[in-house]
C-alpha cells in the first residue's frame, strides 16, 4: 500500500505542477519536480525512481553519501542545503547541481575544486532578500557585481537564482516574496546582459504558487513522502 501511495503522492503533485505552469501560461515541460528524499532510506526512495522519477534533492551531505551509492547511477543529484567551502569537493563528487551558493567564497572555492575535478556543474545563488538572520544568501547590495563575477568563472555555470521565503500560514502569503525574486531576476538579465533562465523556488507548501510566479524548478519532498521521518544511523 506505501508504494502505491508514494507513486499516487507523486502522480499527484506532477498534475499540480502541470496545472500551476498552464496557469503562468508556459508549458509543463518548463518546470522541474525536484523530489527531495531528506531523511528517507533507498527503499524508499526507490519507489519514487521506480515511478519513473530521476530528478532528486538532498539537504545533508553525509546522509546523501551513505544513500546515493545506492540507488541507480542514471539519477540526477542536486544539493540543496547550506554548503560548507571545506566540503565542496565531496559534494561536487556526488551532485550535479548546487542550489545553495550563498558566497561568493563558496562560488570562487567551487570553481576551483571543479577546475581540479574537470567538473562543471551547474550552480543558483541563494538570495536572502528579505534579510532574515536564521538564513544564509545574498542580501541585495552590490548582487549585480556579484552575479557579474560568478558569471565569470570558467568551471561553474550559474544558472540562476533560489530562494527560501519566510514562514507564512498560508501559501498565497509567500507569492511577494517569489514575485520579487522573479523580478530580480529579470533586472539582473537586463542590466548585465546575462542569461539566468532558473528560478529554484517554491516547496510542498507553496510551490503552486511559485510556479505561478515564475519557478522553474520547485523542491517538494512532504507532499510526497508523507512527514518527514528521522534515519537510524549505525555511526551514532
Amino acid at each position: 500500500m506505501a508504494d502505491l501511495d508514494i507513486a499516487a503522492n507523486l502522480e499527484e503533485v506532477r498534475r499540480r505542477v502541470a496545472l500551476a505552469a498552464e496557469r503562468s501560461g508556459r508549458a509543463p515541460s518548463a518546470v522541474d519536480l525536484l523530489v527531495v528524499t531528506k531523511t528517507w532510506p533507498p527503499g524508499v526512495i526507490a519507489q519514487v525512481v521506480e515511478a519513473g522519477h530521476s530528478l532528486l534533492g538532498e539537504n545533508k551531505l553525509q546522509e546523501a553519501e551513505s544513500k546515493i551509492p545506492e540507488l541507480p547511477t542514471s539519477l540526477q543529484w542536486h544539493f540543496i542545503g547550506h554548503l560548507q567551502r571545506n566540503k565542496a569537493r565531496r559534494a561536487l563528487g556526488i551532485f550535479d547541481v548546487i542550489h545553495s551558493v550563498d558566497s561568493l567564497r563558496l562560488a570562487r572555492h567551487l570553481d576551483r575544486i571543479a577546475g581540479e575535478m574537470g567538473k562543471r556543474p551547474q550552480v543558483y545563488l541563494q538570495i536572502n532578500a528579505e534579510g532574515e538572520q536564521t538564513k544564509g544568501g545574498f542580501g541585495l547590495d552590490d548582487l549585480g557585481e556579484t552575479v557579474r563575477e560568478v558569471v565569470s568563472l570558467e568551471r561553474i555555470h550559474l544558472a540562476g537564482l533560489m530562494s527560501i521565503p519566510p514562514a507564512v500560514a498560508h501559501p498565497e502569503d509567500a507569492r511577494d516574496s517569489f514575485r520579487r525574486l522573479r523580478e530580480l531576476r529579470d533586472g539582473l538579465e537586463k542590466e548585465l546582459e546575462v542569461s539566468l533562465p532558473g528560478l529554484s523556488m517554491g516547496m510542498s507548501h507553496d510551490f503552486e504558487v511559485a510556479i505561478e510566479e515564475g519557478a522553474t524548478i520547485v523542491r517538494v519532498g512532504s507532499s510526497i513522502f508523507g512527514p518527514r521521518k528521522h534515519l537510524r544511523s549505525t555511526s551514532h
